[in-house]
């Protein structure tokens, strides 16, 4: 499984993206919508690797609660797709100074954890807010096609990072008290 770092989004982009999540679903298109899992909410993931090695817990803790460390905003622009065997439909993250830096300082922290993915590493990174996985490019080509007549670019503010572990299936927030 994975172990995870991710930009949590304020109430309303939150409640932007579910929409177009939720116009996907309706339209029979793949969506994130389709995930249920509790765990399942809008997010930029900036780190992943198959495990966290010693400390990096502790490293990434203290990083989100350095003064001016996290972005306190992000421009979500256009749509973006990632293909493969399926498609993923994402909205793009416009990568300011900031949220280059902040990745930057993430990858720094993570010391020798194991299976990062190159194309999440800085300089090869595409931050985005995922729309709909694992689709067929037709499919994903008329899920763009739906949402581009309404599409505008976003400004979100950054409500939290959050923690996710796959093997244990938990999420928490860090830099906040931790029930685990």
């Amino acid at each position: 499984m994975v172990q995870s770092l991710e930009l949590l989004l304020d109430p309303d982009s939150d409640a932007a993206i579910r929409r177009d999540w939720a116009y996907l679903a309706e339209l029979g298109l793949p969506s994130q919508a389709r995930h249920t899992g509790a765990s399942n909410r809008p997010h930029v993931t900036v780190a992943v690797a198959s495990a966290f090695d010693v400390g990096t817990e502790d490293r990434l803790g203290e990083l989100v609660t350095t003064d001016d460390a996290v972005p306190g905003t992000l421009r979500l622009g256009g749509l973006v797709v990632f293909g493969g065997a399926r498609v993923t439909l994402a909205r793009a993250v416009v990568p300011s100074a900031e949220l280059m830096e902040f990745h930057a300082l993430v990858h720094e922290k993570l010391g020798d954890s194991p299976g990062v993915p190159p194309h999440l590493m800085p300089g090869r990174w595409t931050p985005h807010v995922t729309l709909a996985m694992r689709g067929k490019p037709h499919e994903i080509g008329s899920a763009a096609t739906a949402l581009s007549p309404g599409l505008r670019d976003l400004d979100a503010t950054v409500a939290g990072v959050r923690r996710w572990d796959g093997d244990a299936k938990q999420e928490w927030m860090l830099g906040e008290a931790q029930n685990r």
